[in-house]
């Protein structure tokens, strides 16, 4: 049993990364993910953590930094947010198609323009397509395990891809909660230091990084890229077992359904509006109705058919989106419709969009969103892409 401390989002990812001792840190400062590098600052000045400490001039050079690292077989960290992720954006697929197992912290926020300092998930919905493992955690323990679980994922040698770690800028990195630090000696036992002979760049075993590829094997290169993504589901649930049985702590792999297996309508969640809509369903439940919540954790890979197996009994689907694809819907809701595709009988499928630039989904927003579910379920037809609280426009 490790200790517990009251300590925010941004501070559990600080704790996260030093019990994985990363050789080095690359950070530029930007809001709402600062505090998680001036920690890592401190703890590297007092001594607590052992890493070269690099504050360079940009996001970009951030992430230039973390492959520079990664190249030569060390653990590299680094960090950013909003326009901050959008600066690093050429490097993200270099990182990826180069194998380099870095782990990055994304304090999701809205984007420019107008310009807003607070939390959606437009960032990191920009950049899905990048080859980077994507998870999205609910609360500051499950950030601090997730940082550490990262490495243990990107570093395998069946994956050896950059995992990005996504928490809600303010409602997760500023707010304050208990969290318990596990022992280092037993994350050191979890987490063995890394071994990349495979891919590292070696004097006496030469070998090339961000290679060129024309299209007599281009194509070769990103199709072994694509199946080792999926493959890596395997290991995240493996790496997540095994995770809850050294420290008690299971996050059920790449979803989590919560009161699904009867449920008529069921809401599908990321990232911290989870624990909101938890107390919902126990709500509505109470007043017996069959509503369920199901937890997408990771994005990418997608869980395609650990989604389609949950929902497949319901009425209706719900998708909460604090994000839009412009001119089309929110993109999880792109995502889940096409993993439903594959079901005899399709549930019928709405879109909430909500929490743009930081705007709250309060209880009373999900409560909405379920009546429109169980209106929708019972044959009342409903409006298929919603804005929830939303002031009047006209």
């Amino acid at each position: 049993m490790g200790k517990k401390l009251f300590i925010s989002g941004n501070d559990a990812v600080a704790e996260g990364v030093r019990l994985a001792k990363p050789h080095v840190i690359s950070a530029y400062p930007i809001t709402p993910q600062t505090i998680a590098v001036e920690r890592l600052s401190e703890m590297v000045e007092d001594g607590s953590l052992r890493a070269e400490y690099m504050h360079v001039e940009s996001e970009h050079s951030a992430l230039a930094c973390a492959m520079g690292v990664s190249s030569v077989g060390a653990r590299a960290f680094t960090a950013t947010s909003s326009q901050g992720l959008l600066y690093m954006a050429e490097c993200l697929p270099y990182a990826s198609g180069a194998r380099m197992p870095i782990v990055m912290m994304n304090a999701n926020r809205a984007l420019a323009t107008p310009w807003n300092i607070y939390g959606d998930q437009m960032d990191s919905m920009f950049l899905i397509n990048s080859g980077w493992i994507q998870v999205y955690v609910e609360d500051a323990q499950e950030a601090l395990d997730m940082m550490i679980q990262a490495y243990k994922i990107a570093e395998h040698e069946e994956v050896m891809t950059p995992m990005m770690v996504n928490l809600d800028g303010f409602v997760l990195t500023h707010t304050y909660e208990l969290v318990e630090i596990p022992e280092q000696n037993k994350v050191d036992e979890f987490l063995p230091p890394i071994n990349m002979t495979k891919q590292k760049m070696d004097v006496d075993n030469p070998k090339s990084l961000c290679i060129s590829a024309g299209n007599d094997f281009n194509m070769e290169f990103k199709i072994k890229q694509e199946m080792d993504m999926k493959n890596s589901v395997t290991v995240i649930e493996g790496v997540d077992k095994e995770f809850g049985d050294k420290f008690g702590r299971y996050y059920n792999g790449m979803l989590e359904e919560y009161r699904c297996e009867d449920a008529q309508v069921i809401l599908i969640t990321t990232g911290s509006v989870t624990g909101t809509s938890r107390i919902v369903v126990d709500a509505l439940r109470e007043e017996g109705k069959k509503v369920g919540l199901l937890k997408l954790r990771y994005l990418r890979p997608f869980p395609a058919e650990g989604i389609s197996d949950t929902v497949k009994n319901a009425k209706v689907v719900g998708v909460i989106d604090k994000n839009i694809s412009f001119g089309f819907e929110g993109t999880i809701f792109t995502n889940v419709n096409s993993a439903l595709i594959t079901l005899e009988k399709t549930p019928k499928t709405i879109n909430f969009i909500g929490g743009l630039g930081g705007r709250d989904i309060t209880k009373k927003n999900i409560d909405e969103m379920f009546e429109s579910l169980l209106k929708e379920a019972s044959g009342e037809k409903q409006e298929r892409i919603q804005y929830m609280n939303v002031r009047c426009m006209g």
